[in-house]
């Protein structure tokens, strides 16, 4: 078949740019999921709990805070991981957008290069 045409070759590279920040949003978004997940168990395990006070690790070091403290903190943070997860979803949505046209195009380029 030869060389690929200048067209083709630059649909390539951007399908696998697209492909590229794609998968960096997808780890973002898992590591996000993780956080929220670990944030909301650690809010209902505080929220079983009878005493006054609770412990917060500032790096390394645990601080004894009012438990409704700890509890704001964490329903604070989860909101926060929650509006970012958004935002990746977002991002997400797009690229796969994006991602769905640059084959289609690419597909397209190269059945007009074979025919």
């Amino acid at each position: 078949m030869g060389e690929l045409p200048p067209q083709v070759q630059n649909l390539a590279a951007q399908l696998q740019q697209v492909q590229q920040q794609l998968q960096l949003i997808l780890t973002q978004k898992a590591q996000l999921e993780s956080l929220i997940k670990e944030a909301k168990d650690a809010l209902e395990e505080l929220e079983k709990s009878d005493s006054d006070h609770a412990f917060k690790a500032v790096g390394n070091v645990l601080v004894k805070l009012k438990k409704d403290e700890v509890e704001k903190d964490l329903k604070e943070k989860i909101e926060t991981y929650e509006v970012r997860k958004n935002m990746l979803e977002r991002q997400e949505n797009k690229l796969r957008e994006r991602l769905a046209d640059l084959q289609a195009k690419l597909k397209s380029a190269i059945n007009v290069q074979a025919g």
